[in-house]
Order: C-alpha cells, then structure tokens, then sequence
C-alpha cells in the first residue's frame, strides 16, 4: 500500500547539483527504511545509498560518498538525495526504494519502488 514517487531529476551539468526527492503515500515512511539505486541503459541497478527509519544509520556506495548527502522528513513523508559535483557517470534513472527492515545495499531487499527520476549529466 505504500507507494512511492520520485522527482526532482533533470538535466545539468557537469559540477552541478540536483535534489531529489521521494515522496511517500498510503503509510506512514517513518516505519520504512528508504534506499536510492540508480540505473543506467546496459547497467544493472547500483545502490547509492540508504537511511534507516530514525536516521541513526546512514550508508553510501562508495562512488557517490562526499558527493552525495540522503536525508528525511518523516513528518513530511519525504525523503532526499542531495547531489553535488554531479559528473557524467551519474546519469541514470534514479529510483527510491523502501522495506521495513534495515538499511541494505542489495536490490533484492527493497519491495517498494517508485518509478524513477531521471538524471542526466552533460560532460
């Protein structure tokens, strides 16, 4: 019943930033974990990044760390993806993804998704 819908995708470029965001209907987000994967044509789906329901753990694929920044708003039922010094590796579509267990990097963990936002970096 939860569903998810992304936004705040577009295209930039190179250095530049770009917010997007998750927002949730039909439950309440704070009882879900929420993921950011991204996927490129001929790729398979990459993690990006997770944060528990409370914030308390925040986890990063190791080609967005510094650059990227995950965040919520429980009572707002929204979460984020701040991204920086967005490069043209970065282009994908870029998905949320819940579960109401812990924070994962695997695909396979999440059994909520929105239908994604894109992002296109131009070099």
């Amino acid at each position: 019943q939860l569903q998810l819908v992304e936004s705040g995708g577009g295209l930039v470029q190179a250095g530049d930033s770009l917010m997007a965001s998750c927002s949730a209907s039909g439950r309440d987000i704070h009882d879900y974990s929420i993921a950011w994967f991204r996927q490129a044509p001929g790729r398979e789906r990459e993690f990006v990044s997770a944060i528990s329901r409370w914030a308390n753990r925040v986890i990063y694929a190791d080609s967005v760390k510094s650059r990227f920044t995950i965040s919520r708003n429980n009572p707002k039922n929204t979460a984020y993806l701040q991204m920086t010094s967005l490069e043209p590796d970065d282009t994908a579509v870029y998905f949320c993804a819940a579960n109401l267990r812990q924070v994962s990097r695997e695909v396979g963990q999440y059994n909520i998704w929105g239908r994604g936002t894109h992002v296109t970096v131009s070099a």
